[in-house]
Order: C-alpha cells, then sequence, then structure tokens
C-alpha cells in the first residue's frame, strides 16, 4: 500500500509535475465541464484546469486560504505518485474538509488507494464534502458518502457529521480564461479547426454543460436528497 503524507505546503517540482500529469491525463473525470476529447474546446478547457490546479498548489502553506494536500506515494519509490487528494479545511467548521479534487493513477486504481486517501482525511475530520459527476456517485457511495445536493454541474455527496455553517472558501479563477497562454491557445484551436466549428463547439459545450445540470438536479430530487449547499466565498 502507498504510504500517504500530508502537505501543507508546496511539494517538490516532480511531484507537483505528476499532481498536474495527472490532472491533465484524467481531466474528463476531474473538471466539471465533463468535456470529452471529442469537442475542439477540450484542450482549452484541459489547460485551464490544470492551471487552476497549479494556483492551488501554490496557494499551500500561504495566508490567502486555506489548502491541504494528501499524496500517496509508491512504498518502493516515494518519488513515484500513486494517488493524490487536493483538500480545502472549511472556514469556521474545524471538523469540516471539502475535497476539491481526488484522482489514483490508472494502472493502480482498485487497490484501496482511493479509500486509504479518504480514510486519512477522516481520520482529522469529522465531515467530508466533494462535488462528482452523477456517474460517479455509485464509487462514492461505496466509500461512504451519500447525496447531499448540487453544485452547478455536480451531485454533492458527504461523509460524516451534520453541516454546519462554515464557509468553503476557492479560489477566483476567473482570471486565467483572461491570461495570455489562453488566448494563445484558442487562437491555435482558431486556426486549426476554423471559426464555424468553433462556433459549434462552444454551442455544443453550452448545450452539455446545460444537459448535465439537468440532469444532476432530477437525480438528487429524484433521491429526495435536496438540502442546503454549503455556502462559498470567492478570494
Amino acid at each position: 500500500m502507498p504510504v500517504i503524507t500530508l502537505l501543507q505546503s508546496p511539494p517538490e517540482e516532480p511531484l507537483k509535475s505528476q499532481v498536474l500529469q495527472m490532472v491533465v491525463d484524467y481531466f474528463s473525470d476531474l473538471s466539471n465541464t465533463g468535456l470529452q476529447p471529442s469537442n475542439p474546446l477540450y484542450n482549452l478547457y484541459q489547460y485551464g484546469l490544470g492551471f487552476e490546479v497549479h494556483l492551488y498548489l501554490e496557494a499551500l502553506g500561504g495566508t490567502r486560504l486555506p489548502v491541504e494536500l494528501l499524496l500517496a506515494c509508491d512504498d518502493d519509490d516515494p518519488q513515484r505518485l500513486a494517488g493524490f487528494a487536493l483538500c480545502l479545511p472549511i472556514e469556521g467548521e474545524p471538523g469540516a474538509c471539502a475535497v476539491a479534487w481526488m484522482a489514483v493513477r490508472q494502472d493502480v486504481r482498485r487497490r484501496g488507494i482511493g479509500r486509504a486517501l479518504l480514510e486519512a482525511l477522516h481520520a482529522r475530520f469529522e465531515r467530508l464534502e466533494l462535488a462528482c459527476a452523477q456517474a460517479r456517485v455509485p464509487c462514492f457511495e461505496a466509500l461512504g458518502f451519500s447525496v447531499a445536493g448540487v453544485r452547478e454541474t455536480q451531485v454533492v455527496m458527504v461523509s460524516g457529521a451534520p453541516s454546519g455553517d462554515g464557509v468553503l472558501a476557492m479560489l477566483d479563477v476567473a482570471p486565467i480564461w483572461r491570461t495570455v497562454e489562453i488566448q494563445q491557445i484558442h487562437s491555435y484551436l482558431l486556426k486549426q479547426h476554423g471559426r464555424k466549428a468553433m462556433v459549434e463547439a462552444e454551442k455544443k459545450r453550452d448545450r452539455h454543460l446545460d444537459e448535465i445540470s439537468r440532469h444532476a438536479w432530477a437525480f438528487v430530487q429524484e433521491r429526495g436528497a435536496l438540502q442546503r449547499v454549503r455556502a462559498v466565498r470567492v478570494v
């Protein structure tokens, strides 16, 4: 079983690179857009999510917002990442934590690594919260989570103690979409696919987001599980 380590400061560069590589590799699972490679905007959003996670990693150990990182590394090679969980302790509620992103390397899945990461979190926090795609709900239910509500396109799931009045602080990632890098990627995609294809890709994205949002709401309502979703503060 990999060794799990808690970091409250940015990881060493080799481990940071592996975290970001997992984010890129498993983008469709980790992103709340659920975009697939068939959409020409896929690479744009893939880069955007990687940039977003990079900002959270840089925030580790700072004062802007609370961030923690759990790393599961191979027991015979501490520099090889098997999985990670990036977590946001809830402000004003010491016993609660939100799991922002969690991933396990594909070749070592189904070996209890995700469960071990969550158990390590539960040893420190009475309540865990996360948001996932509807298709991932059974996986987290098997790990002791229950459906609690909806946040945008995703189903909110909880495990442990009842919710308090704490606030989830999250980074303002809107400026990412105004960076030079994003503009350059968009220009490249425009040249590669043409304006008509990019306009159609945007329409397809909007239809897709509307559809998965409706499905998430319908699913949670069917479960009779709509609760008050925790307030979010953007910093």
